[in-house]
């Protein structure tokens, strides 16, 4: 079976307003929730990669580059790009929307209904400046990403294709005035909708209630069917669900060491997705003020430390939205509070695991705070220090070498003290099974995915695929690849772009 062949369907287009006007320059548009667009046509589309896992879960056999570079259309698929706005790095930034991203449709697979997305397929009318194309670098990072974040557990959208255009595209890749072009590509995105914070944001900042709670009544009833949006008990129940999907994913970010690197609220999905993978990052040195976006650099806002409470900060301003639906808005703190316990106990959670702890008590608490301030003491490697601590016989730091950049400023004697109080904690026997399925052994680093996109600027993807395939097993040894995949960040990635830091067009 082809996408053709799907049985596509246009919920959000039946239910909410949208704009009079198919296509046409960027421009505002208010009272609507959406504008109908076609992508551009490109000179040249050829599948580079293409996730047979997720063709699978919508049935899909064929991989057509008519349908994924948006040249091909089926009977039922009716695209457009969507409205909304946000907070972007902590100030109202008015009408924003999809710029470079156009849905082709909703396919409905039996018991699911997933949105399809083509990221880089054209300009739309919220492409303000922009000229709606995407590069392939910050393709390649986007499939290989969100494939990677499936398998790590991590809630996310996902990617069916990459396809290449055939067309250069300009960018200025360091916003320091040397725009150069590169390969055009495009990444077919999947998720159960594109729903964002500020998909309702836009409508109250205009004072637009009528829309908001058009948008409101469909997102619950197609999304959220256990929830109501009636009354205030309704929206509240609702919201505390969006709170509980949301803190549950960001504790898992803390899990595995990523941070996402523009936590504005136009990249929050509604049902807690990681969405909008541009200027991401995993740890390599465990620093918790690190961001990996060159535009955060100086207030490093959404550091990998502080995106617990970004996320609460960015669940406020969506209880805000919703405040002039309510007949007690003030109720809306309980779904606050329920975000910040949402979040402990994620964490919780998450630090029982990582340490092979039978559960997570209070005074289980010290034991983190001080391993965190240990780790940070010399440079150290979180992904193998925490998956060779899976694998440690006893409390001894020489097992855990391998995890310091330099082993001549080890502070071996707070490590051992640290390493007694845990052994005894676990009584000797770490969790360690449970330890491997918390600590991933592989997770996509940005030197890996450099290496990956600079070999694919060669027309050789056979690095991307290897990474792929590697990063579907990421809690499995895979000794065959351990050699070259499962290492510190070499020397040569240290300050490289791409691999210490991106801006926000990767």
């Amino acid at each position: 079976m082809s996408l053709g062949s799907l049985n596509w369907v246009s919920r959000f287009l039946d239910d909410t307003p949208g704009d009079a006007v198919v296509g046409g320059a960027s421009r505002q548009v208010p009272g609507a929730c959406w504008s109908r667009v076609k992508p551009e046509l490109m000179p040249d589309t050829s599948i580079r990669l293409w996730s047979a896992e997720m063709a699978a879960e919508l049935g899909v056999e064929v991989a057509d580059a008519g349908y994924l570079g948006g040249s091909k259309f089926a009977e039922g698929m009716d695209p457009y790009s969507q409205r909304y706005g946000g907070h972007q790095f902590g100030t109202w930034a008015g009408q924003l929307g999809d710029g470079r991203a156009i849905t082709i449709g909703e396919a409905d697979i039996g018991g699911e209904v997933l949105e399809l997305q083509l990221k880089g397929s054209g300009v739309t009318p919220y492409s303000r400046f922009s000229d709606g194309r995407a590069v392939l670098r910050s393709s390649i990072r986007e499939f290989l990403c969100s494939e990677a974040m499936q398998h790590l557990g991590v809630p996310t959208t996902r990617a069916l294709s990459l396809v290449t255009t055939g067309e250069d595209v300009v960018r200025d890749m360091l916003y320091d005035g040397r725009p150069a072009p590169e390969p055009g590509a495009i990444v077919c995105r999947v998720a159960q909708s594109f729903i964002r914070f500020g998909s309702f944001q836009i409508h109250t900042m205009s004072g637009d209630y009528r829309t908001l709670r058009i948008l409101v009544d469909h997102t619950v009833k197609r999304h959220f069917p256990g929830q109501s949006s009636d009354t205030d008990e309704g929206l509240i129940e609702w919201l505390k669900e969006i709170a509980d999907r949301t803190a549950l994913t960001i504790s898992h970010w803390m899990r595995v060491g990523f941070v996402h690197g523009v936590m504005n609220t136009d990249n929050m999905s509604i049902h807690g997705l990681t969405i909008d993978y541009g200027p991401y990052g995993w740890l390599e040195d465990f620093d918790p003020n690190w961001t990996p976006n060159t535009t955060d650099s100086r207030s490093k806002r959404y550091r990998f430390g502080n995106q617990a409470q970004i996320g609460a900060w960015n669940f406020a301003r969506l209880l805000d939205s919703i405040a002039p639906l309510m007949e007690e808005p003030e109720r809306l703190y309980e779904a606050l509070e329920f975000y910040y316990e949402a979040y402990q106990e994620h964490n919780g959670r998450m630090w029982a695991g990582k340490l092979g702890l039978e559960g997570f008590s209070a005074g289980d608490e010290g034991l983190v705070t001080e391993l965190t301030s240990i780790l940070q003491r010399a440079e150290t490697d979180m992904t193998v220090f925490f998956r060779l601590l899976s694998t440690i016989r006893g409390p001894d730091v020489d097992h855990l070498r391998f995890a310091f950049y330099n082993e001549d400023t080890i502070p071996e004697d707070e490590w051992n003290d640290w390493l007694g109080k845990w052994w005894d904690r676990v009584n000797e026997e770490p969790d360690q099974e449970k330890m491997r399925r918390a600590n991933p052994k592989y997770v996509l680093r940005n030197w890996m995915a450099q290496l990956a996109i600079d070999a694919a600027e060669k027309e050789d993807y056979s690095v991307a695929m290897e990474l792929y395939e590697l990063l579907k097993r990421p809690y499995d040894e895979q000794t065959e690849f351990e050699r070259l995949w499962f290492n510190k960040r070499p020397e040569w990635a240290r300050h490289r772009v791409g691999c210490s830091m991106l801006s926000c067009s990767s």
